[in-house]
């Protein structure tokens, strides 16, 4: 599965489409979030069926980003059955991200 984009109103919905769903808040005009696009890209296809990645960007969806209390991009918040479980703010590297999923599975 590749990445998906999500909204303010499909965000809910993706929470429960799958047990492990990696969030990234993000917008277009961020240079470390464009950056971390093809490191998600890669990660949805080694973690395929594992995890739902979703992009959400913060500029056309400030609702759900301000309930999350996002003040900093790019944001990543793993979120196990619908409840967040860790987060990470930055430009990660891949290795770091399947870590972190990996641990929560």
């Amino acid at each position: 599965m590749s990445v998906i984009n999500i909204n303010d109103a499909t965000f809910e919905q993706t929470l429960k489409s799958a047990p492990l769903v990696l969030v990234d808040f993000w917008a277009p005009w961020c240079g470390p979030c464009r950056a971390l696009a093809p490191i998600l890209d890669e990660l949805a296809a080694e973690l395929q069926g594992q995890v739902v990645i979703a992009k959400l960007n913060v500029d056309e969806n400030p609702q759900t980003a301000a309930n999350f209390g996002i003040r900093s991009i790019p944001a990543l918040k793993l979120f196990k059955n619908g409840t967040e479980v860790d987060s990470r703010v930055g430009l990660q590297p891949l290795k770091e991200l399947k870590n972190l999923i990996l641990q929560h599975q």
